[in-house]
């Protein structure tokens, strides 16, 4: 059975809970937070996801596709800094 939230202004606290398969459209969940949650699988697409910090979490697998990057680190370094790194090594 699925609960639907419709034109709402609701602050939910999911603890212990099984929410596979959900969908949010249209949604407003910054500053939400994720601990010690299951995302395998979860797309994210068409999101505003500026100033999101992932720390501690298995990426193996994951992809960034078709996505704004300005200013985006990883472990410190600078995206863009990688991205050319990587670029000027293949063309060696």
């Amino acid at each position: 059975m699925a609960i639907e939230l419709k034109a709402t202004k609701q602050r939910l606290d999911a603890r212990d809970a099984d929410l596979t398969g959900s969908a949010f459209a249209d949604t407003n969940l910054s500053g939400a937070a994720f601990t010690d949650v299951n995302l395998a699988g979860a797309v994210i697409r068409n999101a505003n996801l500026s100033g999101l910090r992932i720390c501690d979490a298995n990426l193996t697998g994951a992809s960034i596709a078709d996505c704004k990057t300005d200013g985006m680190t990883i472990d410190g370094i600078a995206l863009s800094d990688l991205l050319g790194a990587y670029r000027a090594a293949r063309q060696k």
